[in-house]
């Protein structure tokens, strides 16, 4: 829905102002019979606001309001998404994170952060173009999608490195622990499939770092960073894994 422009605007207005007034004096002539100039005037006055003020709202103003809120809610949604993927970006997940933090010191339950990786992206990049990065990055976002609970989220940091945050693993550290480890091996063996764009067949692999939240409250920087060196532990043990961050 586009927005109205000024010009057409004013013409909706002069359209129904025309055609009520119209309208209004048909009525006076043919209802109201004697009537002097001031309850002519009074009753021109009543009846062109009654009919032309809901016609205004409905063809004039609502059209606007409707377009100018659409027009705002992409706006917003394009300063939080990622364009090539559409999934939550750094801004986006940050604000996630924060939330997340906040609930797993409130309700003592843990949480993770698992920091995505892609194998030989670069390979395919290089190999196939632009085009088919992207219809990767895209497939690889379905993906994980498809994997993850409703209450869990996913974004794009950048690149090929994917992020997804888990809440709600529960209040016992080992059981979070592997509760966490089996979302990861999941998303590794689904980014790890191979699909065909092109009459191509793709594959990249998936390494995955991952930060256990507790109940201490660090910081989002933190958080992210123990991830993502944990990630650089699943490259340098051969990939294809994930490492959970260890003190």
């Amino acid at each position: 829905m586009k927005l109205l422009s000024k010009k057409q605007v004013a013409m909706r207005i002069v359209i129904i102002i025309t055609l009520a007034e119209f309208l209004v004096m048909l009525l006076i002539r043919s209802v109201v019979h004697g009537a002097g100039p001031y309850t002519e005037a009074a009753l021109d006055a009543v009846l062109l606001a009654a009919l032309s003020i809901p016609a205004i709202y409905i063809w004039v103003i609502k059209p606007f309001v409707n377009a100018r809120d659409m027009a705002l809610a992409q706006v917003s949604r394009l300063a939080l998404t990622d364009p090539v993927t559409q999934l939550a970006n750094r801004r986006l997940i940050s604000t996630h994170l924060e939330k997340l933090i906040t609930g797993c010191v409130r309700h003592k339950d843990y949480g993770a952060v698992l920091l995505i990786d892609l194998d030989g992206f670069k390979l395919v990049n290089d190999k196939y173009g632009h085009e088919a990065g992207d219809a990767l990055l895209v497939e690889v976002a379905k993906r994980i999608q498809f994997i993850i609970r409703s209450e869990d989220v996913v974004g794009r940091l950048g690149g090929d490195e994917f992020i997804v945050l888990l809440p709600r693993l529960g209040g016992d550290a080992r059981l979070a622990h592997d509760r966490a480890l089996r979302v990861a091996e999941t998303l590794i063996k689904a980014i790890s499939n191979p699909f065909d764009f092109n009459d191509k067949t793709l594959q990249v692999g998936a390494s995955i770092g991952i930060c256990l939240l507790g109940f201490e409250g660090q910081d989002m920087e933190t958080a992210i960073r123990e991830a993502d060196i944990a990630m650089y532990s699943a490259k340098k043990a051969g990939r294809g894994c994930a490492v959970f961050f260890e003190n």
